[in-house]
């Protein structure tokens, strides 16, 4: 394998466990010590999570930099969403508009992530 097929697998892999890591700790009970373990592991994925893409839009930038670009700021606004739910949600304040945004952040990623060249084709 390649230095981008394994960043691919790499950024793949890291936003998967970044989703169970968010969705765990946001049915977690906000006041848990559990719930602060998963937040700061969570942080730690998100770090991953963007230098991975980093590198996969550096070395993809040159084709389809909109799109490139596109992506990489859906993915920074998906983190943010996460994040906002997370410490609005220990607040206890309302967190249903974040849920939205973070659904709709999360689908626009997704989308270009997986139409763009090194994507996955699922119905190829």
């Amino acid at each position: 394998m390649d230095f981008l097929t394994d960043t691919t697998h790499l950024h793949i892999t890291t936003w998967v466990i970044a989703l169970v890591l968010f969705l765990a700790a946001a049915f977690m009970d906000p006041a848990s010590k559990g719930r602060k373990i998963v937040h700061m592991t969570l942080r730690l994925f998100y770090i991953l999570v963007i230098i991975t893409g980093l590198t996969l839009f550096i070395a993809h930038s040159s084709f389809d930099a909109m799109e490139y670009g596109l992506k990489f700021l859906f993915g920074l606004l998906t983190i943010g969403m996460m994040e906002m739910i997370l410490v609005r949600g220990k607040k206890q304040k309302s967190v249903t508009l974040f849920w939205i945004l973070f659904a709709v952040f999360l689908v626009a990623t997704m989308f270009y992530g997986f139409k763009l060249p090194i994507g996955f084709n699922f119905l190829a």
